[in-house]
């Protein structure tokens, strides 16, 4: 088969197209012929960091979708020809994280990821495909997916009647803003591009605010929202945004902490959350009984995850530059 390879390079030079061995299933593994994988900022991390050493070989990427292929002994949840996708975490499949298990993130410092025609995964790692979606947009959620299921809903609480602060209109964004419009929640878009606004106010944003043109958004918010202020904020940007968001929450609000986009830096002052009797939720994806329950309400609300653009398996390195340059709205996908 075909697998790509980190070869110690930094940047997508060091992403190698290599002819590797089949994958044989043990006892409780099964093969999926890969068909989709997607890409994440938490790729682009891995990617520039592979000259520090212990990645080269590492097959990249934590997010794939496609058909069991073949099955090991003592099987009995899956069978050949079933459409599946991979957790990201492997290891969990329920009940609370445990540190134990960020060594089987898929694609990341000790397990290799889906970027390859075949892969070989425990049988217990695995969610059904919703029968709605394509393997291509199967692809997506994974990470993002669950990501924004896991710190909304599962640990958030999210519900009719909310309002959801949504930073940027990459893939946990509008898989948040997808499930807040499901819910019957209000939802609070800032981007710094007015076209990629007018598309999020079609996924049923309501309140848009350009933060580029008004830096001062939480202002902006807290007007908006007649001094309330946001239940439910997916932090996405780090230190760049994290003031703002505190400011922003609402009373008895949740922040839900998932992103570094604008780095590592200073921390926030935290004194406020204490006077709104507010949250903030760290989350790092989810499990695989998120994974699940996430995909009964894809299925139940008929939600197609939002795909920007589709590359081929010899475009891949195209496909992070294009992740890259911030330019895209929705998932980047690779198909097979």
């Amino acid at each position: 088969m075909k697998a790509y390879h980190l070869n110690g390079q930094a940047g997508v030079g060091g992403l190698v197209l290599a002819d590797v061995g089949t994958p044989e299933p043990a006892s409780g593994e099964v093969r999926i012929r890969v068909e989709a994988a997607s890409l994440n900022y938490r790729d682009l991390m891995i990617l520039d960091r592979v000259g520090q050493g212990g990645l080269d070989g590492r097959i990249p990427l934590s997010d794939g979708a496609g058909v069991v292929d073949a099955i090991g002994s003592d099987v009995v949840q899956w069978k050949v020809g079933d459409r599946v996708a991979a957790s990201f975490f492997p290891d969990w499949v329920s009940g609370p994280f445990r540190a134990s298990y960020v060594s089987s993130a898929l694609g990341g410092n000790t397990a290799d990821g889906m970027l390859a025609e075949y892969v070989v995964l425990p049988a217990t790692a695995l969610v059904a495909v919703p029968a709605h979606l394509t393997s291509i947009e199967a692809a997506t959620l994974p990470c993002a997916g669950v990501t924004a299921w896991h710190g909304l809903i599962a640990r958030g609480g999210m519900g009719k009647g909310d309002t959801l602060l949504v930073q940027g209109t990459g893939g946990v964004a509008l898989f948040g803003l997808q499930f807040a419009t499901a819910l019957g929640a209000r939802a609070i878009v800032i981007s710094s591009s007015d076209e990629k606004l007018a598309r999020a106010k079609a996924l049923g944003g309501s309140i848009l605010i350009n933060y580029r043109n008004t830096p001062d958004w939480d202002a902006v918010l807290m007007k908006a929202t007649d001094g309330e202020g946001a239940s439910h904020i997916l932090e996405l940007g780090g230190p760049g945004t994290y003031d703002r968001s505190m400011r922003s929450v609402a009373s008895g609000g949740k922040i839900v902490q998932i992103g570094v986009l604008t780095g590592f830096g200073p921390k926030p002052d935290l004194a406020r959350l204490q006077w709104e009797n507010a949250d903030i939720i760290g989350v790092t994806v989810g499990s695989v009984e998120h994974f699940t329950a996430m995909n009964r309400f894809l299925t139940g609300k008929a939600i197609y995850p939002i795909v920007d653009r589709v590359f081929g398996f010899d475009e891949v390195r195209e496909a992070f530059a294009y992740l890259r340059t911030g330019a895209h709205f929705g998932k980047i996908v690779v198909k097979l």
